[in-house]
Protein backbone atom coordinates (compact mmCIF):
# COMPACT_ATOMS: atom_id res chain seq x y z
CA UNK A 1 0.00 0.00 0.00
CA UNK A 2 1.58 3.22 -1.07
CA UNK A 3 1.98 5.53 1.78
CA UNK A 4 0.96 8.70 0.77
CA UNK A 5 -2.20 6.96 -0.63
CA UNK A 6 -2.61 5.74 3.07
CA UNK A 7 -2.09 9.03 4.76
CA UNK A 8 -4.79 10.74 2.29
CA UNK A 9 -7.54 7.87 2.73
CA UNK A 10 -6.73 8.07 6.98
CA UNK A 11 -7.15 11.60 6.55
CA UNK A 12 -10.61 11.95 4.30
CA UNK A 13 -12.63 13.41 6.89
CA UNK A 14 -16.23 11.61 6.82
CA UNK A 15 -15.34 8.26 4.63
CA UNK A 16 -11.81 8.02 5.82
CA UNK A 17 -10.52 7.41 9.38
CA UNK A 18 -14.11 7.58 10.26
CA UNK A 19 -15.40 4.55 8.67
CA UNK A 20 -12.10 2.66 9.39
CA UNK A 21 -13.87 2.70 12.97
CA UNK A 22 -16.20 0.05 11.62
CA UNK A 23 -13.59 -2.92 12.18
CA UNK A 24 -13.11 -1.74 15.60
CA UNK A 25 -16.85 -2.04 16.26
CA UNK A 26 -17.78 -5.28 14.44
CA UNK A 27 -17.04 -7.30 17.16
CA UNK A 28 -17.86 -7.53 20.80
CA UNK A 29 -19.75 -4.30 22.05
CA UNK A 30 -17.61 -2.20 24.30
CA UNK A 31 -20.46 0.11 25.57
CA UNK A 32 -21.21 3.84 24.31
CA UNK A 33 -18.44 6.19 25.08
CA UNK A 34 -20.82 9.53 24.57
CA UNK A 35 -24.89 8.93 24.95
CA UNK A 36 -26.67 6.70 27.40
CA UNK A 37 -29.93 6.39 27.21
CA UNK A 38 -33.41 4.40 26.89
CA UNK A 39 -33.28 2.49 23.93
CA UNK A 40 -35.93 3.29 20.95
CA UNK A 41 -36.43 2.64 17.17
CA UNK A 42 -33.17 4.31 16.49
CA UNK A 43 -30.83 3.48 19.54
CA UNK A 44 -30.43 -0.36 20.42
CA UNK A 45 -28.74 0.60 24.01
CA UNK A 46 -25.36 0.22 22.06
CA UNK A 47 -25.23 2.54 19.18
CA UNK A 48 -28.23 4.35 16.97
CA UNK A 49 -29.29 3.51 13.57
CA UNK A 50 -31.80 4.14 10.51
CA UNK A 51 -35.00 2.39 10.70
CA UNK A 52 -35.67 -0.09 8.26
CA UNK A 53 -32.43 1.35 6.80
CA UNK A 54 -28.96 0.58 4.99
CA UNK A 55 -25.88 0.72 7.91
CA UNK A 56 -22.38 2.31 6.35
CA UNK A 57 -20.12 -0.24 4.31
CA UNK A 58 -17.53 -2.09 5.91
CA UNK A 59 -14.04 -1.74 6.36
CA UNK A 60 -13.72 -4.28 3.41
CA UNK A 61 -15.41 -2.23 1.04
CA UNK A 62 -13.87 0.93 2.18
CA UNK A 63 -10.92 -0.86 0.80
CA UNK A 64 -12.40 -1.77 -2.34
CA UNK A 65 -13.67 2.00 -3.33
CA UNK A 66 -10.58 3.43 -2.10
CA UNK A 67 -7.83 1.13 -4.27
CA UNK A 68 -10.09 0.12 -7.15
CA UNK A 69 -12.00 2.83 -8.31
CA UNK A 70 -10.54 6.24 -10.09
CA UNK A 71 -11.32 9.34 -9.02
CA UNK A 72 -12.19 12.53 -11.21
CA UNK A 73 -9.00 14.80 -11.20
CA UNK A 74 -10.33 17.91 -9.29
CA UNK A 75 -8.12 21.34 -9.73
CA UNK A 76 -5.89 22.40 -7.13
CA UNK A 77 -7.83 26.02 -6.91
CA UNK A 78 -11.70 26.30 -8.14
CA UNK A 79 -12.65 29.77 -7.50
CA UNK A 80 -16.30 30.78 -6.98
CA UNK A 81 -17.32 33.75 -9.14
CA UNK A 82 -18.62 35.41 -6.28
CA UNK A 83 -16.68 37.60 -4.06
CA UNK A 84 -16.61 36.90 -0.48
CA UNK A 85 -19.50 38.55 1.48
CA UNK A 86 -20.09 40.98 3.79
CA UNK A 87 -23.47 40.66 5.79
CA UNK A 88 -25.61 42.35 7.13
CA UNK A 89 -25.99 42.76 10.78
CA UNK A 90 -29.41 41.55 11.21
CA UNK A 91 -32.71 40.58 8.89
CA UNK A 92 -35.99 41.34 10.01
CA UNK A 93 -39.85 41.16 9.32
CA UNK A 94 -40.52 38.70 6.49
CA UNK A 95 -36.80 38.52 5.12
CA UNK A 96 -34.76 35.58 4.89
CA UNK A 97 -31.21 36.06 3.25
CA UNK A 98 -28.72 32.82 2.52
CA UNK A 99 -25.00 32.95 2.46
CA UNK A 100 -23.09 30.29 1.11
CA UNK A 101 -19.53 30.05 2.71
CA UNK A 102 -18.76 26.23 1.58
CA UNK A 103 -20.08 22.65 1.76
CA UNK A 104 -22.24 22.39 4.12
CA UNK A 105 -21.86 25.57 5.95
CA UNK A 106 -24.50 28.53 4.86
CA UNK A 107 -25.42 31.37 7.11
CA UNK A 108 -29.01 31.75 7.66
CA UNK A 109 -30.40 34.94 8.82
CA UNK A 110 -34.27 35.17 9.33
CA UNK A 111 -35.96 36.89 11.90
CA UNK A 112 -33.72 38.84 13.38
CA UNK A 113 -31.77 35.59 14.21
CA UNK A 114 -28.08 35.02 12.78
CA UNK A 115 -27.68 31.04 11.94
CA UNK A 116 -24.76 28.74 11.04
CA UNK A 117 -25.02 25.36 10.06
CA UNK A 118 -22.19 23.01 10.14
CA UNK A 119 -19.76 25.52 10.15
CA UNK A 120 -16.33 24.67 8.78
CA UNK A 121 -13.41 27.48 8.09
CA UNK A 122 -10.37 25.14 8.27
CA UNK A 123 -8.38 24.93 5.83
CA UNK A 124 -8.75 20.75 5.66
CA UNK A 125 -11.65 18.61 6.92
CA UNK A 126 -9.60 16.03 8.08
CA UNK A 127 -8.24 14.81 11.89
CA UNK A 128 -5.09 15.67 10.82
CA UNK A 129 -3.85 19.07 10.19
CA UNK A 130 -1.20 17.84 7.36
CA UNK A 131 -3.40 15.90 5.01
CA UNK A 132 -7.02 15.29 4.29
CA UNK A 133 -8.94 16.92 2.03
CA UNK A 134 -8.25 20.11 1.31
CA UNK A 135 -10.61 23.40 0.61
CA UNK A 136 -9.91 24.33 -3.39
CA UNK A 137 -12.04 27.86 -2.60
CA UNK A 138 -11.94 30.48 0.22
CA UNK A 139 -14.74 30.33 2.46
CA UNK A 140 -17.69 32.81 0.96
CA UNK A 141 -17.63 35.01 4.12
CA UNK A 142 -14.01 35.50 5.69
CA UNK A 143 -14.39 34.79 9.33
CA UNK A 144 -13.71 38.48 11.29
CA UNK A 145 -16.78 39.30 8.73
CA UNK A 146 -19.32 37.21 10.45
CA UNK A 147 -22.50 39.13 11.72
CA UNK A 148 -22.65 38.06 15.30
CA UNK A 149 -23.56 34.27 15.55
CA UNK A 150 -26.72 33.54 18.10
CA UNK A 151 -26.92 29.56 17.05
CA UNK A 152 -24.55 26.89 15.36
CA UNK A 153 -26.98 23.83 14.06
CA UNK A 154 -24.48 20.95 13.77
CA UNK A 155 -25.92 18.06 11.79
CA UNK A 156 -23.38 14.98 12.95
CA UNK A 157 -19.80 14.65 13.90
CA UNK A 158 -18.18 13.71 10.64
CA UNK A 159 -15.19 15.85 10.22
CA UNK A 160 -16.43 17.96 7.37
CA UNK A 161 -19.04 18.63 9.29
CA UNK A 162 -18.19 19.28 13.06
CA UNK A 163 -14.39 21.04 12.90
CA UNK A 164 -13.14 21.51 16.20
CA UNK A 165 -10.77 24.52 15.16
CA UNK A 166 -13.87 26.70 13.69
CA UNK A 167 -16.09 26.08 16.56
CA UNK A 168 -13.45 26.99 19.32
CA UNK A 169 -13.37 30.23 17.31
CA UNK A 170 -17.04 30.79 17.14
CA UNK A 171 -16.91 29.85 21.49
CA UNK A 172 -14.28 33.02 21.73
CA UNK A 173 -15.74 35.54 18.88
CA UNK A 174 -19.52 34.69 19.66
CA UNK A 175 -20.43 32.89 22.64
CA UNK A 176 -23.22 30.95 20.56
CA UNK A 177 -25.65 28.35 21.49
CA UNK A 178 -24.81 24.95 19.37
CA UNK A 179 -27.75 22.32 18.91
CA UNK A 180 -26.72 19.12 17.98
CA UNK A 181 -28.24 15.66 17.63
CA UNK A 182 -27.74 13.32 21.42
CA UNK A 183 -23.96 12.33 21.86
CA UNK A 184 -22.23 14.96 20.03
CA UNK A 185 -22.36 17.28 23.11
CA UNK A 186 -19.43 15.10 25.01
CA UNK A 187 -17.09 14.94 21.91
CA UNK A 188 -17.24 19.12 21.61
CA UNK A 189 -17.41 19.81 25.66
CA UNK A 190 -14.50 17.10 25.52
CA UNK A 191 -12.37 19.53 23.58
CA UNK A 192 -14.29 23.17 24.19
CA UNK A 193 -14.60 23.60 27.75
CA UNK A 194 -18.03 26.29 27.95
CA UNK A 195 -19.38 25.79 25.06
CA UNK A 196 -22.98 26.28 25.17
CA UNK A 197 -24.45 23.12 23.83
CA UNK A 198 -28.20 21.74 23.68
CA UNK A 199 -29.04 18.53 22.48
CA UNK A 200 -32.07 16.41 21.09
CA UNK A 201 -33.65 13.41 19.68
CA UNK A 202 -35.96 13.28 16.68
CA UNK A 203 -38.82 14.28 17.28
CA UNK A 204 -37.33 16.53 20.09
CA UNK A 205 -38.22 20.50 19.77
CA UNK A 206 -36.19 23.50 21.89
CA UNK A 207 -37.71 26.89 21.92
CA UNK A 208 -34.79 29.48 20.81
CA UNK A 209 -35.91 32.92 20.35
CA UNK A 210 -38.48 33.47 17.59
CA UNK A 211 -37.85 30.29 16.38
CA UNK A 212 -38.83 26.75 17.66
CA UNK A 213 -36.19 24.23 16.34
CA UNK A 214 -36.81 21.05 15.34
CA UNK A 215 -34.75 18.07 15.34
CA UNK A 216 -36.03 15.50 12.76
CA UNK A 217 -34.46 12.01 11.05
CA UNK A 218 -31.79 11.54 8.51
CA UNK A 219 -30.24 8.61 7.02
CA UNK A 220 -27.00 8.59 7.47
CA UNK A 221 -23.95 7.72 10.36
CA UNK A 222 -21.72 9.09 12.48
CA UNK A 223 -18.12 8.35 13.53
CA UNK A 224 -15.01 10.11 14.42
CA UNK A 225 -11.79 7.77 14.50
CA UNK A 226 -11.80 4.04 15.99
CA UNK A 227 -13.82 2.54 17.84
CA UNK A 228 -17.25 5.37 18.13
CA UNK A 229 -18.97 4.46 15.23
CA UNK A 230 -22.50 5.27 15.64
CA UNK A 231 -21.77 6.16 18.92
CA UNK A 232 -23.60 9.48 18.28
CA UNK A 233 -26.94 10.51 16.75
CA UNK A 234 -27.46 12.52 13.21
CA UNK A 235 -30.50 14.63 12.55
CA UNK A 236 -32.24 17.47 10.07
CA UNK A 237 -33.15 20.41 11.72
CA UNK A 238 -36.72 21.92 11.19
CA UNK A 239 -36.25 26.32 11.89
CA UNK A 240 -39.91 27.63 12.49
CA UNK A 241 -39.68 31.33 12.78
CA UNK A 242 -42.66 34.20 12.05
CA UNK A 243 -41.15 34.23 8.65
CA UNK A 244 -41.26 31.10 7.23
CA UNK A 245 -40.06 27.69 8.68
CA UNK A 246 -36.50 26.07 6.72
CA UNK A 247 -35.82 22.91 6.60
CA UNK A 248 -31.93 21.82 6.81
CA UNK A 249 -30.39 18.96 5.97
CA UNK A 250 -26.78 18.08 6.53
CA UNK A 251 -26.15 14.65 5.41
CA UNK A 252 -28.53 11.94 3.80
CA UNK A 253 -29.39 9.36 1.71
CA UNK A 254 -32.55 9.69 0.27
CA UNK A 255 -33.73 6.10 1.24
CA UNK A 256 -37.18 6.08 -0.63
CA UNK A 257 -38.37 9.82 0.32
CA UNK A 258 -39.08 8.39 3.77
CA UNK A 259 -38.01 11.20 5.58
CA UNK A 260 -38.80 14.41 3.15
CA UNK A 261 -42.82 12.66 3.48
CA UNK A 262 -42.72 12.78 6.58
CA UNK A 263 -41.29 16.30 7.32
CA UNK A 264 -43.95 17.34 4.85
CA UNK A 265 -46.79 15.59 6.69
CA UNK A 266 -45.64 17.06 10.19
CA UNK A 267 -44.64 20.74 8.95
CA UNK A 268 -46.56 21.40 5.80
CA UNK A 269 -43.93 22.41 3.72
CA UNK A 270 -41.18 24.63 4.08
CA UNK A 271 -40.45 28.48 2.47
CA UNK A 272 -36.90 26.93 1.98
CA UNK A 273 -34.39 23.79 2.61
CA UNK A 274 -30.91 23.25 2.76
CA UNK A 275 -30.56 20.07 0.46
CA UNK A 276 -27.13 18.04 0.13
CA UNK A 277 -26.39 17.08 -3.75
CA UNK A 278 -22.67 16.42 -3.56
CA UNK A 279 -20.50 13.10 -2.35
CA UNK A 280 -22.83 10.85 -4.20
CA UNK A 281 -20.16 8.66 -6.29
CA UNK A 282 -19.78 5.38 -7.03
CA UNK A 283 -23.32 4.63 -5.92
CA UNK A 284 -22.72 1.32 -4.40
CA UNK A 285 -20.81 2.37 -1.90
CA UNK A 286 -22.56 5.76 -1.14
CA UNK A 287 -26.15 5.23 -1.67
CA UNK A 288 -27.78 5.14 1.24
CA UNK A 289 -25.45 7.66 3.04
CA UNK A 290 -25.81 10.58 0.27
CA UNK A 291 -27.87 11.34 -2.17
CA UNK A 292 -27.33 12.61 -5.73
CA UNK A 293 -28.59 15.60 -7.38
CA UNK A 294 -31.70 14.37 -9.09
CA UNK A 295 -32.77 12.59 -5.51
CA UNK A 296 -32.32 16.17 -3.96
CA UNK A 297 -35.10 17.96 -5.97
CA UNK A 298 -37.45 15.01 -5.51
CA UNK A 299 -36.54 15.53 -1.91
CA UNK A 300 -37.04 19.29 -2.64
CA UNK A 301 -40.67 17.88 -4.15
CA UNK A 302 -41.77 15.46 -1.47
CA UNK A 303 -40.84 17.74 1.25
CA UNK A 304 -43.27 20.51 -0.03
CA UNK A 305 -40.15 23.28 -0.30
CA UNK A 306 -40.75 25.87 -1.82
CA UNK A 307 -37.30 27.09 -2.99
CA UNK A 308 -33.64 24.83 -1.59
CA UNK A 309 -30.59 25.53 -1.81
CA UNK A 310 -27.93 22.85 -2.84
CA UNK A 311 -24.58 22.21 -0.69
CA UNK A 312 -21.94 19.79 0.29
CA UNK A 313 -20.43 19.98 -3.35
CA UNK A 314 -17.23 22.19 -4.81
CA UNK A 315 -15.19 22.98 -1.72
CA UNK A 316 -13.77 19.76 -0.70
CA UNK A 317 -13.23 16.39 -2.54
CA UNK A 318 -14.47 13.43 -0.55
CA UNK A 319 -15.48 10.79 -3.20
CA UNK A 320 -15.74 10.26 -7.10
CA UNK A 321 -17.61 12.60 -9.44
CA UNK A 322 -16.16 15.66 -10.67
CA UNK A 323 -16.05 19.05 -9.21
CA UNK A 324 -18.90 20.61 -11.10
CA UNK A 325 -20.61 17.49 -11.90
CA UNK A 326 -23.31 18.15 -8.80
CA UNK A 327 -24.29 21.46 -10.28
CA UNK A 328 -24.99 20.14 -14.09
CA UNK A 329 -26.47 17.07 -12.67
CA UNK A 330 -28.89 19.19 -10.61
CA UNK A 331 -29.71 21.65 -13.51
CA UNK A 332 -30.43 19.09 -15.58
CA UNK A 333 -32.92 17.15 -13.08
CA UNK A 334 -34.72 20.40 -13.06
CA UNK A 335 -35.18 20.86 -16.16
CA UNK A 336 -36.32 17.07 -16.58
CA UNK A 337 -39.05 18.15 -13.63
CA UNK A 338 -40.21 21.51 -15.36
CA UNK A 339 -39.28 23.20 -12.94
CA UNK A 340 -37.50 26.52 -12.81
CA UNK A 341 -33.86 26.73 -11.88
CA UNK A 342 -34.75 29.76 -9.52
CA UNK A 343 -36.21 26.83 -7.24
CA UNK A 344 -33.44 25.13 -6.28
CA UNK A 345 -29.98 26.66 -6.48
CA UNK A 346 -26.54 25.01 -6.45
CA UNK A 347 -24.90 27.76 -4.61
CA UNK A 348 -21.64 28.31 -4.36
CA UNK A 349 -19.16 30.50 -1.73
CA UNK A 350 -20.16 33.86 -1.22
CA UNK A 351 -23.12 33.40 -2.90
CA UNK A 352 -26.04 35.98 -1.14
CA UNK A 353 -29.82 34.50 -2.22
CA UNK A 354 -32.53 36.87 -0.59
CA UNK A 355 -35.03 33.62 -0.84
CA UNK A 356 -38.77 35.39 -1.56
CA UNK A 357 -41.96 34.73 0.50
CA UNK A 358 -43.36 31.41 0.10
CA UNK A 359 -45.21 31.03 -3.78
CA UNK A 360 -47.95 28.91 -2.46
CA UNK A 361 -48.14 25.57 -1.57
CA UNK A 362 -46.29 23.01 -4.27
CA UNK A 363 -47.59 20.27 -2.40
CA UNK A 364 -50.09 18.89 -5.27
CA UNK A 365 -46.72 18.78 -7.21
CA UNK A 366 -44.95 16.91 -4.33
CA UNK A 367 -47.27 14.64 -4.25
CA UNK A 368 -46.78 13.99 -8.36
CA UNK A 369 -42.97 12.89 -7.29
CA UNK A 370 -44.47 10.88 -4.75
CA UNK A 371 -44.32 7.93 -7.35
CA UNK A 372 -40.71 8.20 -8.70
Amino acid sequence: MNRRKLLAWLGSGSVGAVVAGSAATSGKKTGNRYYKGPVSDHFDGEVFFNPKGVPPRSLGDLLKWQFWETRAKWPASFPSPHPQARPVARVDGGGLRVTMIGHASLLVQIAGLNILTDPVWSERCSPFSFVGPRRVNPPGIAFENLPRIDLVLLSHNHYDHMDMATLAQLREAHDPVVMTPLGNDTIVKGSIPGMKIVTGDWGDQVSFGPAMIHFEPAHHWSARGMGDRRMALWAAFVVDTPAGRIYHVGDTGFHQGINYRAAAEKHGGFRFAILPIGAYEPRWFMEAQHQNPEEAVKGMLLSNSAFAAGHHWGTFQLTNEAIEEPRERLLAALDAEGLSKDRFRPMQPGEVWDVPEEIGSVFSRAQGAQGT
